[in-house]
């Protein structure tokens, strides 16, 4: 029988009672949870104001499809470098000057209409230097949470940060559109990437290792370090020994990434977060402007409509990470508890396609709320990879995962775009996205076998 690592993957029943243990580790999920926030207004600020600037800037739909999509170019780059980073040099140095550097470049979009000759190809340079510099920002929501969280409530942490995505909309879109209507498009970039300048010096002062917070109590670091959680991730003996091995990382890494690669594992979950990413990036980028040139509604209305679907992706979220965490403290094996809200919510997220068939805009409303409700459920990619990564390369392996979610932030704008030009509706883009809602659900059947933590060869054992 194979040796299992008890730190990692714990089998005793981990005990939860707040006041007995501390509350720091949910003070740095809500740091998270906030940042993460606005790392996905920052990536909507150009679907809100998309339709002015395309008209004051005469930006065409393929024009905007490839602004759209400029974003993620960058970030599937950076992915594997962003995740050596954080293994290198610690999620804490990494992500807040990565936080700093990509609200900066926010911020700049904003000056982009005194350049109108040359717009287009300065909002592409921007928008690409703001997926470089966010590169590394799941990959650190993911090392964050494994050092902070036991296993059987790292579900409900990872869904909660990644839930953010909803709650940048519900609580962004608003203010976004307000902002395009009354005081114009640059306002969008202006505000939200100083807000994000702010919460990168908020950063420095509350995210820390767990060995190395100043107010962490021992009952704390007991209980998260009994029940799995990787609390010496980021510890300074852990960086030296990177720092040792520097000769060979290059060669390493790229070993590393074939293991992951070759991984049924981790391969099965990267192509899910591929086809998921295709629901998401349909969120970010043309969902906005389907509402206002497919239904009708004025940029005001589109702001506030595209916060209820994402409400309901924030609490599916929420309900998909509870229940995954509750099943597996219920003796529910790891596998099942991580799949039975993913299959679910995606086979809900297909039913995107029927907005196809019907005129009233309420229900249109209503049945993306139920996708995105869906979406928000199965959304579990990142608590799936706390679970499975191995912890030697957490960051590169969450860096590779991304990069697969990365694609897709390229691929579904230009393809939207490129359907909406030749085709004038929105009618296939739909079922394009339910397609790839369906195709993640294969994925994890299919592919994805047993959720249990990758060995690298040669520091255990290996799975299958």
């Amino acid at each position: 029988m194979p040796a299992v690592d008890r730190q990692d993957e714990p089998t005793t029943a981990i005990p939860t009672a707040t006041a007995r243990t501390g509350h720091i580790r949910h003070l740095i999920l809500a740091m998270l949870f906030v940042v993460t926030t606005i790392n996905y207004a920052d990536r909507s600020t150009l679907s809100i104001a998309g339709d002015s600037m395309q008209e004051d800037l005469h930006i065409s739909s393929g024009e905007l499809g490839v602004l759209f999509s400029a974003f993620s170019w960058s970030y599937l780059i950076a992915q594997i470098p962003g995740g050596w980073l954080l293994d290198r040099f610690g999620s804490k140095k990494v992500y807040g000057l990565a936080l700093f550097v990509w609200s900066v470049f926010t911020m700049l979009q904003g000056a982009i209409g005194f350049f109108t000759g040359a717009a287009v190809a300065l909002l592409f340079v921007l928008r690409f230097a703001v997926g470089f510099a966010e590169a590394p920002s799941f990959p650190g929501n993911s090392r964050i949470v494994a050092a902070w969280f036991p296993t059987k409530e790292r579900g409900f942490a990872s869904a909660l940060f990644n839930s953010a995505q909803y709650f940048a909309t519900v609580a962004f879109a608003p203010l976004m559109g307000w902002l395009v209507t009354a005081m114009g498009w640059e306002h969008v970039f202006t505000v939200i990437g100083g807000i994000g300048v702010v919460l990168a010096l908020v950063w420095t002062k509350v995210i820390y290792a767990p060995r190395s917070h100043p107010r962490i109590r021992k009952s704390e670091l007991d209980h998260i370090s009994s029940g799995g959680a990787l609390v010496d991730l980021d510890a300074p003996t852990a960086q030296e020994e990177a720092r040792a091995e520097e000769a060979t990382a290059d060669k390493q890494n790229l070993r590393h990434i074939g293991t992951l690669l070759r991984n049924r594992i981790t391969l099965g979950v990267f192509i899910g977060q591929y086809f998921i990413n295709t629901i998401t990036w349909f969120f970010l980028t043309w969902f906005p402007v389907y509402l206002v040139q497919e239904r009708g509604m004025s940029i005001l209305e589109a702001g506030f409509v595209s916060s209820l679907p994402a409400l309901c992706g924030f609490v599916g979220g929420i309900l998909g990470g509870w229940l995954s965490d509750r099943l597996a403290r219920r003796g529910v094996s790891l596998t099942a508890a991580r799949k039975i809200p993913i299959v679910t919510g995606l086979l809900l997220s297909t039913s995107i396609i029927i907005c196809n068939y019907v005129t009233a805009s309420w229900l249109v409303v209503l049945i993306m709320s139920l996708s995105f409700f869906g979406k928000g459920m199965g959304a579990l990619g990142w608590a799936v990879m706390s679970d499975v990564a191995p912890k030697q390369i957490a960051g590169l392996a969450g860096g590779v995962f991304n990069t697969f979610g990365a694609v897709a932030g390229i691929v579904t704008p230009l393809v939207i775009g490129w359907l909406l030009d030749a085709t004038g509706s929105f009618d296939l883009a739909l079922a394009f996205v339910s397609a790839c809602a369906a195709m993640a659900v294969v994925s994890y059947l299919v592919i994805v076998r047993e959720i249990k933590r990758v060995e690298l060869p040669g520091h255990g054992h290996a799975t299958a």
